[in-house]
């Protein structure tokens, strides 16, 4: 299925689905905001993966359904249980734990997606939970060194993450997505666990030619609150997307990134974590490369460079940097 094959004018069931682990403490929050919705789902499912706390208990108890996951798989096989499950609806909204919606979220990116025939999903404006000021994720980019940037991460909210339009992807911590866009492009990559998944599935969705959506509605992110420490899952997985999908002359690119990585690392004091993050890659790679030639290999030059635009990926103007551009 691609874009110009969306049926026009018909109006969307939808699901929200809520993975969990270990989740409990954040729970009432994130269902408090789901109950508070102007647009009501037709459907809200957590799955959980696996819990070792109250979770299942406190969620059967306040009436939320349940999908039980009997060994923990991570983020990524917690969703695609979720979206099998909801079969019946046309837009899943993935939401982390750790998220509170404003009341009006889900029928303003509904709407996005009914208007937009080309959007496969829908991104927000996602802030700190603790700084509401403060841009959490307001939209996705990945970048031809590997490096996948959260706009406006760290920066003040203002004016220009008021404005809706089209961004590179979605954080999966608080966006809607076209289902069957979703399945078509074979859901999340369990082989991530969790951390860039996201960004796997928004390359995937741009390959196929879909859009992304920014519609500036507010998700407060805590952070931190539904996963595992993440310096050793992005060392881990930057590398598995990089195999599974770049073209070899973007190597270099990534050998400068993956330098800096680790000089960076040795400075903050988190270098263990990062190398550790380096050697699973390593074990998993050449299961990333069988993906690669199972596919025919790398998607086409053109099609990747049309699908990763060319942005900088060294100096102020790449991000990162307290003297870049706001």
């Amino acid at each position: 299925m691609s874009a110009e094959h969306v049926a026009q004018g018909l109006g969307f069931r939808v699901a929200v689905v809520v993975p969990n682990r270990d989740g409990r403490r954040w729970l009432p929050g994130v269902v408090a905001s789901l109950h508070a919705q102007t647009r009501a789902p037709e459907r809200v499912l957590v799955v959980d993966d696996a819990s070792s706390d109250d979770s299942v208990a406190w969620l059967r108890s306040a009436g939320v359904a349940v999908l039980q996951r009997s060994r923990p798989g991570g983020f990524a096989a917690a969703v695609n249980d979720g979206l099998a499950a909801v079969a019946d609806c046309d837009a899943v909204a993935l939401v982390n734990t750790d998220v509170a919606l404003a009341p009006e979220w889900l029928a303003r990116t509904v709407e996005v997606l009914q208007t937009e025939p080309a959007a496969g999903s829908v991104a927000c404006k996602m802030v700190r939970m603790d700084a509401p000021a403060v841009i959490d994720d307001a939209g996705d980019a990945l970048r031809r060194d590997g490096v996948c940037e959260q706009r406006g991460r760290g920066r003040a909210d203002g004016p220009r993450f008021a404005l809706a339009g089209e961004v590179w992807g979605a954080c999966a911590g608080a966006a809607l997505y076209r289902r069957a866009a979703v399945v078509a492009a074979g859901g999340l990559d369990e082989r991530y666990g969790m951390y860039l998944e996201d960004v796997d599935l928004a390359l995937r969705l741009r390959l196929a030619g879909w859009t992304c959506r920014y519609e500036p509605v507010v998700a407060a992110h805590a952070g931190g609150g539904s996963g595992a420490a993440a310096g050793f899952w992005v060392a881990r997985n930057t590398l598995l997307l990089v195999a599974r999908w770049f073209p070899p002359h973007w190597a270099p690119y990534v050998a400068y990134r993956q330098v800096a990585w680790l000089v960076a690392a040795a400075r903050r004091g988190a270098l263990r974590e990062h190398v550790r993050g380096l050697c699973a890659a390593a074990r998993a790679l050449p299961a990333a490369l069988r993906a690669r030639r199972a596919a025919g290999g790398a998607p086409a030059r053109a099609a990747m460079a049309a699908a990763v635009p060319w942005r900088p990926w060294r100096g102020p103007l790449a991000g990162g940097h307290r003297e870049a551009p706001e």
